[in-house]
Parts: structure tokens; sequence; C-alpha cells
């Protein structure tokens, strides 16, 4: 019956974070003990303060149809935090609350690119952005960086790559899956060359701007000659714990967010009223308050690279953001256990979920084919046991 299936969703891959979690899951309830590294969801519960401001709205009844960017006092924590915290004027009105971040991403890719448009994506990219801008009739070209670049790219490149078809920039900072982080020094030479094509806009992905190990979070959209290019995408998931809830939220100029609320009210209307409220106690707490999660991260993230790095052949850069490594694994292509020759990175994350039992993402989903990603978003017990049956199984190599 597949025959009756629309071209779109033939045309749509599945997302391989999310496939690899449902193979862990099928493994596990085999009784199978594998270690997922698979997906990018903290391990953290959702702060006591945010869940009691949504039993608070629960009881104040906030159970009707919201408007369809928001409720206005959310709006506004939002527009206050953007102030407080990346030096940037949002007005209420130029604010779209979205049901995560990722439907955010889609509002807007939906709303301004055309059958052909040319996107720049630069490698490695999250998953999902190839396939909402194919979804949106886009064409996505790829800027390629690596770990010798820590996974960022130059403003040469970014001028190179720009052409009459060049519509949009996407990019994220902190990275999924890299962990890079754009200095404010990086994105000023971007912007450079941005400000020479004002037709071409840029989707500024910050959703894991909270979880940040280096210098101060840097958003581009601060530059003010840049300022009417830049769609800034966030959320509250990944710093605040909070991925079930379902809330993210962009600042763009007046004339982009209205189009995009244009969008999301013919496909959704706004979020969740109750999610809407949690979320608003989110923004408005000093952003302090999750520190004590991004230093759990930072050690974990050493103790992977510490892990990571007694395996020969294992190159890895020092991500300064997000919770994942992402190492170059070239190394290990060509070289066979039991008669099986491991030809790429899938092959290599097959082999390290049959035989170590750890699952991990192949670099392949990412625009990185020589890499694979790993998720330090779980327990320290659980990072070191993954940590020694990688070792273990990859030292089977020959």
């Amino acid at each position: 019956m597949e025959k009756y299936l629309s071209n779109r969703i033939k045309s749509l891959s599945e997302s391989q974070t999310l496939a690899m979690a449902a193979k862990s899951r099928e493994l596990k309830a085999q009784g199978i003990d594998v270690i997922s590294l698979s997906l990018g969801e903290p391990d953290f519960n959702t702060p006591d303060f945010i869940k009691e401001a949504a039993k608070k709205a629960i009881d104040e009844n906030y159970t009707h149809y919201p408007p369809v960017s928001g409720y206005r006092e959310v709006l506004t924590a939002i527009s206050n935090k953007f102030k407080r915290d990346n030096n940037l004027d949002y007005a209420p009105e130029q604010i779209v609350v979205s049901n995560g971040a990722k439907q955010s991403l889609a509002n807007v890719l939906l709303s301004l690119v055309n059958d052909g448009d040319e996107v720049l994506v630069p490698t490695p990219y999250w998953v999902s952005y190839v396939e909402i801008i194919k979804l949106a009739g886009g064409v996505p070209v790829f800027i390629n960086a690596n770990v010798e670049t820590d996974f960022k790219i130059t403003a040469d490149q970014l001028e190179k790559a720009i052409t009459e078809k060049t519509k949009m920039l996407m990019f994220s900072s902190p990275c999924n899956p890299s962990g890079s982080v754009y200095s404010k020094d990086e994105l000023e030479s971007l912007k450079n060359v941005l400000v020479n094509h004002p037709g071409v806009f840029v989707i500024a992905d910050e959703i894991y701007e909270l979880i940040n190990f280096g210098e101060d979070h840097f958003s581009i959209a601060s530059f003010k000659d840049l300022y009417n290019q830049v769609i800034t995408v966030n959320g509250v998931s990944k710093g605040f714990a909070m991925t079930g809830w379902r809330i993210g939220y962009i600042g763009a100029p007046l004339w982009i967010a209205k189009a995009v609320a244009k969008m999301q009210g013919q496909i959704t209307s706004a979020p969740s009223s109750i999610a809407q409220k949690a979320a608003q106690a989110a923004v408005e707490a000093n952003p302090s308050v999750v520190d004590e999660m991004k230093n759990i991260f930072l050690n974990r993230r050493d103790l992977m690279l510490e892990k990571l790095g007694s395996i020969k052949g294992m190159r890895c850069n020092v991500p300064t953001g997000a919770f994942y490594l992402f190492p170059d694994v070239q190394y290990f292509f060509g070289k066979q256990v039991n008669g099986k020759i491991l030809k790429n990175a899938d092959d290599l994350c097959m082999y390290l979920l049959e035989d170590a039992r750890v699952a991990l993402v192949t670099g392949s989903a990412f625009g990185n084919p020589e890499c694979i990603r790993l998720s330090y978003a779980t327990s320290e017990k659980d990072l070191i046991e993954a940590g020694n049956r990688i070792k273990k199984a990859l030292d089977k190599l020959h």
C-alpha cells in the first residue's frame, strides 16, 4: 500500500538518532544490557520551581486556547530574557512560541524558502535540518568543516558558498553534534560576509545556549548591522531539562514573526497552555539555576575525553558546549573482526551496538561520515562502563 504515500513522505529520511534510540529500546526489551549514548536528552528532571509553575497554571485555569504566538506574559518574559542574556531587542510582537525548537525551525523555513532556494548548512549539522529544508522545497548546500577546524567554518568558505540562489544560512552554536561554540570574533567574521548579502537570512539555533563551558555565549543577531537578517531560535528543552514540555521560540524581525505566526496558525496553533507557563518560569529565572547541571556535564565531558583519548585512532576536538563528543574514527575504516570488514562509520556503530552493546549515532547522519556521535547525557557509571566496552571492542579490530 506504500504506493499511495505522497512523494513528500517517501523522500523523507528517518531521523537516525531516533532510529538508533528505538533499536536500543528494542534490545533492552529483549533483556539485553545496552547503554544508549544516542539521544540528545538531559538525564535530569525538570527543576521543581518550573513544575510548581505548571501546577499553578492548572489551578488558575490556563486551560483554554492561547493566542497563536503565545501568551502575552510569556512573550514578554522571553523578550526580557533576550535582552538580559543576549543583548537582543525583540519586542513581544517579534516572538513566536512553538511546539519545540524543531517546529520553530520548520516554521521559519516554510515561511521564507521557495522551491529551489539554496540554504547553506555547515557540517556537521543537526539531523533534521536537511529534511526540513527539503520539505520546504529548498536545496541544502553544505559547507564542510572537520575535526582539524574544530568543526567550524570560515568567512572565506561562507563567501565562496553564496550564490544568486542562496536564501539562508542555518547553523547551531553550541553545535549539535560537535559541541563546538563560535566565538564573538568568529561570528563577526561571518557577519562581515553576510551584511554584504542583505537577501541572505540566518537561522541561529541557540538551543544549547546554557550548556556552555567556555566564554560567554554570543548571539550573532546582536551585531546591529545584521539584526534584520537573523532569526534567533531557542527553547527550554536542553538548558532546563524540559524536553517533554515541547516549548521552543524565535525572535525575529516583525515581518518574519508575523509570517511564522500565520504558518503556525494553520498547522498547530499555539503550544500547550500549561507548558507555556512552565517555560515562562524557566526564562524568568537567573540562568545560574542550571549551573550545577552544566558543571556535571563538564565533568562528564572530561571523563569521556579521557576514555576516548586512551583509544588509539580516536581523534576528538575539545567541545566547549552541548553534551556530545564527535570523534573522527577514520582510523578504524577497513579494519576487521571475525572476517567482517568495517567499511565506514555506519558499520562501526552497528559493530559497537552488537559487540559492545553501546548505541551511538553514525556521523553520516550529521554530514560528516568520518565521525560518530556520542552523547554523554547519562550517568557517570554508565559512561565509564560504555567507555570500557568501546575500548574493548575496538581493541579486537585488526
